[in-house]
């Protein structure tokens, strides 16, 4: 059996959040991070920030639930890779992201804030996500709509949830997302 095929514990959430950029997806996960340590859930992972200089975006930051930081892109970064106009940090990526995604344990969740072009350009990321769900963690990801292999393997994979988010629904999600999370806790 392969591991994308292998049953999904019923305790286990698998839920990405879709969402085109500038939509809230960060902010739906930084305020679920909040929501969920204020309900004491064991968390591992990260969230990402605009980097802004002058009132323009200059690049992005990630900083794990445990509060360590790094720059993941900025256009005075040379790359390789490059994303657009950032060049992206691999390095210091994966030296403070990765180590970040570990398994909490059954009563915990991982955040990732996002599955994006950039992230997706570290290949040691993609292995530990891949890891991560093939081990039954339960997590919770921002996603992009655009089409990538990784990306678009995950949202096929059995027991993994695809939530939009839109205008109408992104002031509320992290609160419904928290609720969901909760709920499945208790039936367990």
């Amino acid at each position: 059996m392969k591991p994308e095929e292998q049953m999904v514990p019923t305790h286990a959430i698998r839920l990405l959040v879709e969402g085109r950029p500038g939509t809230g997806k960060t902010t739906v996960a930084r305020r679920l991070v909040e929501l969920l340590r204020a309900h004491g859930v064991p968390l591992t992972g990260f969230t990402s920030a605009e980097i802004r200089e002058g009132g323009r975006r200059m690049g992005f930051a990630i900083e794990t639930v445990d509060g360590e930081r790094a720059t993941l892109a900025h256009v005075g970064f040379p790359g390789p890779p490059r994303v657009g106009r950032y060049g992206v940090d691999l390095k210091g990526f994966e030296r403070v992201a990765v180590p970040s995604l570990r398994d909490p344990g059954p009563d915990g969740l991982v955040v990732i804030d996002e599955l994006g072009k950039m992230e997706l350009a570290s290949s040691v990321f993609r292995e530990r996500v891949s890891t991560l769900l093939e081990v039954g963690a339960s997590i919770v990801a921002t996603v992009h709509v655009f089409r990538h292999p990784f990306t678009d393997a995950l949202k096929r994979r059995p027991g993994v949830e695809l939530v939009r988010i839109s205008e109408a629904n992104r002031d509320r999600l992290a609160e419904a997302l928290l609720q969901r999370i909760l709920n499945r806790r208790l039936t367990a």
